[in-house]
């Protein structure tokens, strides 16, 4: 996740001096896309019930996968 205070942003201004856009580096502008992802993701699931880390490891298990 990125940190705020570590952004590498610039601003485009108008006329007034009143920022109108932002320019970040690409690298810094997918990471905020990820994270906005994830909270997507997080609210969509909000009302699921959460399961144990053992009950994950089971179920991992018995599908193969671990």
């Amino acid at each position: 996740m990125i940190e705020i205070q570590n952004f590498q942003a610039q601003f485009i201004t108008d006329e007034s001096g009143k920022k109108t856009a932002v320019i970040l580096p690409i690298e810094e502008f997918e990471e905020l896309l990820e994270d906005l992802n994830d909270l997507a993701v997080m609210a969509e699931r909000r009302e699921e019930s959460a399961i144990s880390f053992e009950e994950v490891k089971t179920r991992l298990k018995q599908d193969g996968l671990l």
